[in-house]
């Protein structure tokens, strides 16, 4: 796929995620209308999640019938050798967006091959759009946005986040380490906003044991686009089964491989 046809598609994104945003927003406002059902442990969708991924879903088959779409509530097929795939989570922090808590985004990310093109993150609730085009650095509501300076883990914070797919254990021992070596932790409840606060300077790094491709291949495009460190998350069938997820900036990314390294010895 030429550079043309990835900027067209790039563009054509920032306006499907902010009718996408608006639709979700329109429920935000009277979650009153919302029907929610469990999709497992600390797992549910809402009417909202799913006529937001239809939404997007439709403008892409309408624009693109040629690509292919993974989605969290849809789900998708592998692409085939050279076909584009939208990779979507219409909410991501549905937990939240149900108890009114505004710490939930619209992610969509584009991938080639097994390599992200670029990625959009929007947060209706604040009117953040976080967008990066591979190649093209990354921005916030159109400005450039870069990672903090801190070289140690005391100088900021980090968002840790942990699902019922791992156990406990897992997230307790790095939160420990992590604790005593001076470092400071919150948990969002939106995997994809607290990756995209990293790319901006928000929070030091970002860390979960496991996460699934929707909920992060958005900000990892622009996490490294912003020149933040992440880890290769497309790397062994991370599209469909996701990956452990590492996000740091520069000056802490040593720092906290040697907490990582530490809490899961003591495993």
């Amino acid at each position: 796929m030429d550079s043309n046809a990835l900027k067209q598609r790039f563009e054509f994104a920032h306006q499907v995620i902010r009718d996408a945003g608006a639709h979700a927003n329109s429920y935000f406002k009277n979650l009153s209308q919302l029907n929610i059902e469990s999709k497992g442990l600390q797992d549910m969708a809402s009417q909202a999640d799913i006529e937001t991924e239809d939404l997007i879903r439709s403008a892409v088959e309408n624009a693109y019938p040629e690509d292919a779409f993974f989605g969290e509530e849809s789900g998708g097929i592998e692409p085939k050798p050279g076909q584009g795939i939208w990779v979507v989570d219409p909410i991501d922090g549905t937990a939240p967006f149900v108890k009114g808590i505004s710490m939930w985004c619209v992610s969509i990310a584009f991938m080639v091959d097994g390599e992200l093109k670029f990625g959009l993150i929007f947060d209706p609730s604040h009117d953040e759009l976080f967008a990066a085009l591979k190649g093209n650095g990354a921005t916030l509501n159109g400005k450039k946005i870069t990672p903090d300076t801190s070289t140690s883990i005391q100088d900021g914070r980090f968002c840790i986040g942990y699902s019922p797919r791992v156990t406990p254990q897992s997230v307790v021992s790095v939160l420990k380490t992590h604790l005593e070596a001076g470092g400071m932790y919150t948990c969002l409840g939106s995997g994809a906003l607290g990756l995209v606060y990293v790319a901006c300077g928000r929070y030091i790094g970002y860390y979960e044991p496991h996460i699934n491709s929707w909920d992060c291949y958005g900000a990892i495009a622009i996490i490294r686009e912003a020149g933040a460190h992440t880890v290769d998350a497309e790397a062994d069938n991370g599209l469909t089964h996701g990956c452990e997820i590492i996000a740091t900036v520069p000056g802490v990314t040593e720092a906290f491989a040697e907490i990582l390294k530490t809490a899961k010895a003591a495993l």
